[in-house]
């Protein structure tokens, strides 16, 4: 078998520094993700992990270092191109970010709408929704509003919203936060069928250790403002290192 780390990083991220003012929140910290990987970064709440997302895409520019998506260095694209290249990224909310006032068919419709470069004007985009809803398993939603959904549902309608644009990338913030132990299992399985069926590279942000058993191929802590320890998940729960074993307690 194939490891994803004998491919190549489809992100690189190198000497990351990032502060406000005297919040030095991230110091130096390095990272690669491999195609067909899903990386998992633990961190304590306030380590830097919302910030180096937000400089990933984007939304956030480093003091220093470098980030590097698909070849491309994200503070050296136009406005224009980083929105480009934005449609190959897939992000999934915490809080899901459902728009209520649209119905689940509209939710799923707004990234075709916006972003007609990718796929052109699609008169009619009922076979892309109907597709993304069946690889999460909820086709029967299509006409429900957000309110008339259960948790995990929403947080499924949210992943077939990520998929529709076909992205190579997706970025999970806390996918099973909120969620009972069940469905936290389901959305796990979910990710981890996209990921075979789309050959997706992933990095998921979460704090649940039964996540990251599952689903890491990789892992990699973030301490005292950098990448302090990586490994698999196997290597780092079974490290003596005190601030290490603090995840795994």
């Amino acid at each position: 078998m194939v490891s994803p780390m004998d491919k190549k990083p489809i992100i690189e991220i190198k000497n990351l520094r990032k502060s406000f003012g005297d919040n030095h929140v991230l110091e130096g910290f390095n990272m690669e993700l491999y195609e067909g990987e899903n990386l998992v970064i633990m961190g304590k709440s306030g380590s830097g992990k919302s910030v180096m997302i937000k400089c990933l895409i984007g939304l956030e520019e480093p003091d220093s270092g470098t980030i590097t998506v698909m070849g491309k260095n994200i503070n050296q694209l136009e406005h224009w191109e980083l929105d480009e290249l934005r449609t190959e990224i897939g992000f999934l909310f915490q809080g899901s970010a459902l728009y209520d006032s649209m119905s689940v068919r509209e939710n799923l419709e707004f990234p075709l709408r916006r972003h007609t470069k990718k796929f052109g004007i699609i008169e009619d985009t009922t076979p892309l929704v109907m597709e993304a809803l069946e690889n999460v398993g909820l086709a029967h939603a299509i006409d429900l509003m957000p309110s008339e959904l259960s948790g995990g549902m929403k947080r499924r309608i949210a992943l077939a919203r990520t998929l529709i644009l076909q992205p190579k990338i997706i970025l999970y913030d806390e996918p099973t936060t909120g969620l009972d132990p069940i469905t936290s299992k389901e959305i796990i399985l979910l990710m981890m069928s996209i990921q075979k069926k789309y050959n997706t590279s992933s990095i998921i942000i979460t704090h649940d250790v039964d996540c990251a058993r599952v689903i890491a191929n990789r892992m990699i802590l973030l301490i005292d403002n950098i990448n302090y320890a990586e490994g698999t998940f196997e290597k780092l729960s079974a490290s003596e290192d005190p601030k290490i074993k603090a995840f795994f307690k």
